[in-house]
């Protein structure tokens, strides 16, 4: 996959669009009512955006355009830590783990989780 940036608000776009797609302009702005003050406009500015970066595919042979996401939730998340990883280069991977584990509330599973991926990178 190629490097994928999103901005805070595209990433609330394609939260919508991963839980539950396709989707409309008009759909998008009311689920996002409460969280944001954005217009038709503002969601088809930031529709065309991700469009134009391979994140959403676009859909307007119907009354109203659709639109699906091109990329998993998974690969974009990827995308994104290694994104975190390359701009905060200063302390490495270490520091960027103790950091969550001591600022996020993490569950018993989420720990174990944690352990089990740190374990199998040893292994590579």
């Amino acid at each position: 996959m190629e490097k994928l940036s999103l901005s805070d608000g595209e990433w609330k776009l394609m939260n919508l669009l991963w839980d539950e797609s396709p989707l409309t302009i008009g759909t998008m702005v009311n689920a996002l009512r409460d969280d944001t003050a954005w217009t038709k406009a503002t969601v088809n500015i930031m529709l065309g955006r991700l469009a134009d970066k391979g994140a959403v595919r676009v859909d307007d042979s119907g009354r109203a355009k659709k639109f699906y996401p091109l990329i998993s939730r998974d690969d974009a998340v990827r995308q994104e830590a290694r994104n975190t990883l390359a701009r905060i280069r200063t302390g490495g991977l270490g520091l960027l783990v103790s950091t969550m584990a001591r600022d996020c509330d993490l569950t018993d599973e989420e720990i174990d989780d944690l352990y089990r991926v740190l374990k199998e990178g040893r292994k590579k």
